[in-house]
C-alpha cells in the first residue's frame, strides 16, 4: 500500500511531501519525495495569525482553503514526480500547519489549518488529518505524536537513543533498548524558530544557512542565562509549547533586561547556543541512559549547531538520521503518512507515554475521495 504524508513546520518554510510504501506488517519505505514551496503571501499571512489581529477569524478561514488548496497541489507534484498511479495510493495524512498550541489552557486544544477536506476534494485520494486533538481530547498534550513511529523506525536493542527533530520547535523521543522500558518524549523549547525569525528580522533571510552568521558572532552569557530562566525549560515531562511561546517579543524581554543590549549577530550566536543547550540539558536531565543521538529535521542542516550538540553532548555520539537510514528531510512527514496507515487499520497512533493521554487512542478525521 502507498501513502503520501505531508508537513508543514513551525518555520513555515515549505510543504515536505513524501511517498511512502508500507507493507503489512507496518514497515515503511520511502518512495519518492518533494519539496513544494509556500508563497511569500501565504506565508506571510500564517505567521501573521500565529499572533492575535483584526478579522482574525475570516483571515483564518481564507488561509484554511488556501493551505489546504496548495497541500493537494504538493501531492499531485509529488505523484507526477514519482510517475505513481493515483489509484495506487490509499491516503494521504496531513500534519497541517500548526497556528496555535494551548495544552495547558482550561480548556486545552490545538489548532492546525490546511483544510483536509479540501486536499481530498482537489486530489481525489482519500485524506487523514486532525491528528492532534484526539490526543488531546484524551487528555493529552497532542504532541509530539511522531514518537510511535521514530519507535518503529529507529529502535534499537543494544543502545538507547534519543531521536531529535528540530524543526522551529525542538522535541525527542527516547527509545530504550530495553523493549520492558517505556517510550518517552517532549518538546524541549526553541529549535529553529528564533533563529529564523531575528535572521528574518535583520537580514530579511528565512533561515541561516548552515548557521553562518551564528558562527560569526559571540556569545552573551548574560542573554543566555536570562532566557534559560523560563519556567518552561525546568517543567517536567510530559510538556509541549510552540511558536505562541517562543517568539521575538519574548526574545525582546530578555533583551530589555540587560544592562547592554548584544550586537544582532552576537543575538544570532546566542540563539544557536540556547537551542543547542536546552536540547543537550533536557536529554541529560529527563533521558540520563541516553547513549546516541540521532537528528532529523531543518537543524540537521545546521552545521554550527550540530557542532554545538555535538559539544554539549561530550562522550555521546549525535550524528543524523541518515546514519539509520532515513534522511533527517523526510522523517515527519513519513510519520504522518506511516500514522495515516494506523489510523484506516484502525490502530493507536499515539503514545501515551509520551503525551500524557489517559490511553492510546486512534488518531485523525478521515476525509473520504
Amino acid at each position: 500500500m502507498h501513502y503520501i504524508g505531508l508537513m508543514s513546520g513551525t518555520s513555515v518554510d515549505g510543504i515536505d511531501a513524501v511517498l511512502v510504501s508500507i507493507s503489512a506488517n507496518g514497515e515503511p519505505v520511502l518512495v519518492a519525495t518533494h519539496a513544494h514551496p509556500i508563497s511569500p503571501d501565504i506565508r506571510s499571512g500564517i505567521q501573521a495569525l500565529m499572533h492575535a489581529g483584526d478579522s482574525e477569524i475570516d483571515r483564518l478561514g481564507e488561509a484554511d482553503m488556501a493551505l489546504g488548496e496548495l497541500f493537494a497541489e504538493a501531492a499531485q507534484a509529488l505523484i507526477r514526480k514519482s510517475g505513481m498511479e493515483k489509484k495506487n495510493i490509499r491516503a494521504i495524512g496531513s500534519h497541517g500547519q500548526t497556528l496555535r498550541h494551548r495544552p495547558r489552557a482550561q480548556h486545552p486544544f490545538t489548532l492546525q489549518i490546511g483544510n483536509p477536506a479540501a486536499i481530498a476534494e482537489h486530489t481525489g485520494i482519500t485524506t487523514v488529518g486532525d491528528f492532534r486533538s484526539r490526543d488531546m481530547a484524551a487528555g493529552g498534550q497532542g504532541a509530539p505524536l511522531v514518537s510511535a513511529f521514530h519507535r518503529r523506525m529507529f529502535h534499537s536493542q543494544w543502545h538507547s537513543r534519543a531521536i531529535v527533530n528540530i524543526g522551529g520547535i525542538a522535541n525527542i523521543t527516547y527509545l530504550p533498548a530495553d523493549d520492558s522500558q517505556a517510550v518517552s518524549g517532549f518538546d524541549t523549547g526553541p529549535g529553529n524558530t528564533l533563529l529564523d525569525q531575528w535572521i528574518g528580522r535583520h537580514h530579511a533571510r528565512d533561515h541561516d544557512e548552515a548557521g553562518q552568521w551564528a558562527a560569526s558572532g559571540k556569545l552573551s552569557k548574560e542573554l543566555l542565562e536570562s532566557m534559560l530562566t523560563d519556567p518552561y525549560f525546568e517543567v517536567s515531562p510530559p510538556k509541549s509549547t510552540g511558536r505562541e511561546t517562543f517568539h521575538l517579543d519574548w526574545l525582546h524581554t530578555h533583551l530589555k533586561s540587560l544592562p547592554s543590549e548584544p550586537s544582532a549577530v552576537d543575538v544570532q550566536a546566542t540563539l544557536l547556543q540556547l537551542t543547542a543547550l536546552s536540547i543537550a540539558q533536557a536529554v541529560l536531565r529527563f533521558l540520563p541512559q541516553t547513549q546516541e543521538v540521532y537528528i532529523c529535521g531543518g537543524g540537521a542542516h545546521n552545521r554550527a549547531l550540530m557542532s554545538a550538540l555535538t559539544e554539549y553532548f561530550s562522550g555521546v555520539p549525535v550524528a543524523t538520521t541518515e546514519a539509520l537510514g532515513l534522511h533527517p528531510d523526510w522523517v515527519e512527514a513519513t510519520a504522518f503518512a506511516w500514522l495515516a496507515h494506523r489510523t484506516l487499520e484502525g490502530q493507536t497512533g499515539n503514545l501515551p507515554s509520551v503525551t500524557g493521554a489517559r490511553r492510546a487512542v486512534i488518531l485523525g478525521g478521515i476525509y473520504p475521495a
